[in-house]
């Protein structure tokens, strides 16, 4: 198996098919370029399937990876994923094979790669012979386990109020600066998962170091796996990797294990698969996206979930950027409706030091009400009813213009504001367990609770 993003290993076949076209002139299968535009390539000469790799030989010494994204007629087009620097017109293409498979292992724990499955850590090499499709389809949804029970992500308002169950797939939707790195390195380190999953996905390249060392840890590391493809690389990349991110899940979900998936970020990949799409000539269709990147998401998105009987999960987490705090996205709206819940977080939370700055009011779990106990719904929807009660009118009593007794309501909320706030803010090196956390909830209402 050729190592497609491995110089030595792509360079050695090119040597292989250099001799046997030298000795059968006949069995060549190169093309040429013959046009290109940004990081869209045309070539003539070759006709082969779609995603497949092929070599851009530049130099004896020198190649460049492509994808083929499209054809028309005699032309095939094919996306660049590493710089166009030394292309000319009629420089070979030479079709490798289709880059349908990820290299997989529990030797991957603890590591950390790049979009092609390549160690960037620094810790060697990653033994293993183990190979999964990278575009799997998604079990057929009768076969799948139900969300039966809770998993403890160890966050007290996510417990508490929007409980997540195993297999689950949730949203978190957030702008700039609001704590979701934070929140994520939280998750990654106190959830009750056997194993977890990390991609980031199109994020500045600074913040992949920081995640690892400031939000995951040492100990969080040592039980995951982490995908970087940052906003630098090609578009087939950050694409790749987040397929790469779902294929070892997948992997670890088949061997029977609990795995926390987390994709940072959802629209970084959107925008990813926008710009191969566009680049195709594909046209857009909502505020420059094309059809298939809302049908690409919902293909990455039903992959992940519980497996059939006798296998783990895959409770997944996918961020979404909303810009200017718009939740009217269209990336944001599509996500809403094809995940199982969404936690948005609140940037005037944040100001406030309110963290982690989840607004309860705008969050939701749709899973929640059939794996919850009668009594924690019943103290989570008071527990709502009063913290939007107080929210809403929260300017008016702060300036005085509330008399007391008006609204039994409100003045409920009043009674317990303090318990509530108390409630909701958690420090970034503190744990809540699923148990402790419902317990929590249930006395927030006592007098003796948080005084």
């Amino acid at each position: 198996m050729i190592d497609l993003f491995n110089k030595k290993s792509v360079m050695e076949h090119l040597r292989k098919m250099a001799n046997a076209a030298e000795n059968n002139p006949s069995a060549t299968v190169a093309g040429s370029i013959v046009r290109i535009s940004g990081s869209k390539l045309e070539a003539a000469g070759i006709s082969v399937p779609m995603g497949t790799i092929c070599a851009v030989v530049i130099s004896p010494v020198k190649s460049i990876n492509a994808e083929v994204i499209g054809f028309s007629e005699s032309v095939t087009y094919l996306m660049a994923i590493e710089d166009t620097f030394g292309i000319k017109q009629g420089t070979p293409v030479i079709p490798l094979v289709r880059a349908h498979s990820a290299r997989v292992g529990m030797s991957l724990l603890g590591r950390v790669i790049d979009a092609s499955g390549n160690p960037i850590d620094g810790k060697g090499v990653i033994e293993s012979d183990e190979y999964y499709p990278l575009t799997a389809q998604a079990i057929n949804p009768l076969a799948r386990k139900r969300i039966s029970e809770p998993l403890d992500v160890g966050i007290r308002v996510i417990n508490s109020l929007l409980t997540v169950g195993k297999g689950q797939r949730l949203g978190i939707f957030a702008g700039s600066g609001v704590g979701k790195s934070v929140l994520l390195g939280m998750m990654s380190r106190f959830t009750r998962a056997d194993i977890a999953v990390v991609g980031l996905i199109g994020e500045r390249g600074r913040e992949v170091k920081e995640f690892i060392e400031e939000n995951l840890g040492e100990n969080g590391l040592a039980k995951s796996v982490v995908i970087a493809s940052p906003a630098d690389t090609s578009p087939i990349m950050r694409v790749n990797g987040a397929a790469l991110a779902m294929a070892i899940a997948e992997y670890y979900r088949d061997k029977g294990f609990d795995v926390l998936l987390i994709l940072d970020s959802l629209t970084r990949y959107a925008q990813a698969q926008r710009e191969i799409s566009l680049t195709a000539g594909e046209l857009p269709a909502t505020k420059g996206y094309t059809p298939s990147v809302f049908a690409r998401l919902a293909q990455l998105v039903e992959r992940s979930g519980n497996g059939i009987d006798g296998t783990g999960s895959i409770t997944a987490f996918y961020t979404v950027l909303v810009e200017g705090d718009d939740q009217h996205d269209p990336i944001a709206d599509h996500a809403r409706s094809i995940l199982d819940g969404h936690i948005f977080l609140s940037r005037h939370l944040a100001d406030a030091g309110h963290y982690p700055a989840i607004d309860i009011e705008k969050s939701v779990s749709r899973v929640m009400p059939a794996i919850a106990t009668e009594q924690q719904l019943n103290c989570a929807v008071r527990f709502k009813k009063l913290y939007s009660a107080y929210s809403k009118n929260r300017e008016i009593v702060n300036v005085g213009m509330y008399q007391h007794g008006a609204d039994p309501v409100i003045d409920e909320s009043l009674r317990y504001r303090d318990a509530m706030e108390k409630f909701l803010k958690q420090g970034m090196n503190e744990s809540a367990d699923y148990h402790t956390s419902s317990q929590q909830l249930e006395t927030v209402f006592s007098q003796a609770a948080y005084r």
